[in-house]
C-alpha cells in the first residue's frame, strides 16, 4: 500500500481538534501514524486523540496558539519527545468569520492574517530544525480554492491568507529542498465540517448544486490527499497543489451543470 512508508513516522497536526483538521489527523492514525492532536483547547484536542486511540491508533492532544511562536516550539518539542522526532507536518489551522469590507475591521484582518498565515510560517519555522534531521521531512499546507482560484463575498481576508499560504510555499520548498523537505498544499473546496454547517442548509445545498460530483466532499477526502504527499513514494513532488473539490471549479456556468 502507498501509505506503507507512513507507519510509525510522527506528525503533527495543527487545528486538528475538528474540522478539516480532525479528519486529517484521522486518517494518518488510520494508516498508522503517530499523530500529534493540535488545537487551542486541550479538552476538545485530547478527546479527537482519544477517538483515534480508540480505533487502533496512536495519538495525543496538545494545547497551542498557531498565532504564537514559543507555542509552536513548544508544540514541535512535545511532539519530537513523545514519539521520537518530527516527519510530517500539516499546517491546518485556519479561521474564515465571513464579513465584508464594508463591515470588517482591521483588528478582523489582522486576526484572520495571523492565524491562516502567519501561522503557517511559525509552524513551518518550528518544526524545521526536525524535520531536517529526518532526510525526507514533509509539509503540508491546508490552503483553500478561495482566493488562490476562486472568491466569495465576504472573504476577502480568508482569500487573501489562503493566497499568500501559496505564495510561501513556492519558495519556502526552494529554501527547504536541500534538507530533502518537501512543502505542498492542499485545496479543499466545500468540505462538510461544522463551519459550513454553520452557514446554513440552504448554502450547503446551493453548494453542492454547483458541484459536477453532486456533492459536498468529507474531511477525510482532504486527509487522504494530504497523507499521499507525505508518503515517501511522494518524494518528488514539492511546491505543488490538489485541488480536492469534486469538479467545482470546473464549470464555466450554471449552464454547463445544466447540460449534464
Amino acid at each position: 500500500m502507498l501509505a506503507e512508508s507512513l507507519k510509525g513516522k510522527s506528525v503533527i497536526v495543527t487545528g486538528a481538534s475538528k474540522g478539516i483538521g480532525k479528519g486529517i489527523a484521522r486518517v494518518f492514525a488510520q494508516h498508522g501514524a503517530k499523530v500529534l492532536v493540535v488545537g487551542r483547547d486541550l479538552k476538545t484536542a485530547e478527546a479527537a486523540a482519544q477517538e483515534f486511540v480508540a480505533a487502533g491508533g496512536t495519538a495525543s492532544g496538545f494545547s497551542a496558539d498557531v498565532t504564537k511562536f514559543a507555542d509552536m516550539e513548544k508544540m514541535a518539542k512535545a511532539a519530537a519527545d513523545r514519539y521520537g522526532g518530527v516527519d510530517v507536518l500539516c499546517a491546518n489551522a485556519g479561521m474564515f468569520p465571513q464579513v465584508t469590507m464594508e463591515e470588517m475591521s482591521p483588528e478582523t484582518w489582522d486576526d484572520v492574517m495571523a492565524t491562516n498565515l502567519k501561522g503557517t510560517f511559525l509552524s513551518v519555522k518550528a518544526c524545521i530544525p526536525y524535520l531536517k534531521k529526518t532526510g525526507e521531512g514533509r509539509i503540508v499546507i491546508t490552503s483553500s480554492i478561495t482566493g488562490p482560484v476562486t472568491g466569495f463575498p465576504g472573504w476577502t481576508h480568508y482569500g487573501a491568507s489562503k493566497a499568500g499560504q501559496l505564495g510561501f510555499m513556492r519558495t519556502a520548498c526552494m529554501e527547504l529542498a536541500k534538507y530533502g523537505i518537501t512543502v505542498n498544499a492542499v485545496l479543499p473546496g466545500n468540505i462538510v465540517t461544522e463551519g459550513l454547517q454553520g452557514l446554513g442548509a440552504d448554502y450547503m445545498k446551493g453548494m453542492a448544486a454547483a458541484v459536477p460530483l453532486g456533492k459536498l466532499g468529507a474531511v477525510e477526502d482532504i486527509g487522504h490527499a494530504a497523507l499521499f504527499l507525505a508518503t515517501r513514494e511522494a518524494g518528488y513532488i514539492t511546491g505543488q497543489t490538489i485541488i480536492v473539490d469534486g469538479g467545482q471549479i470546473l464549470p464555466e456556468s450554471p449552464d454547463a451543470l445544466a447540460q449534464m
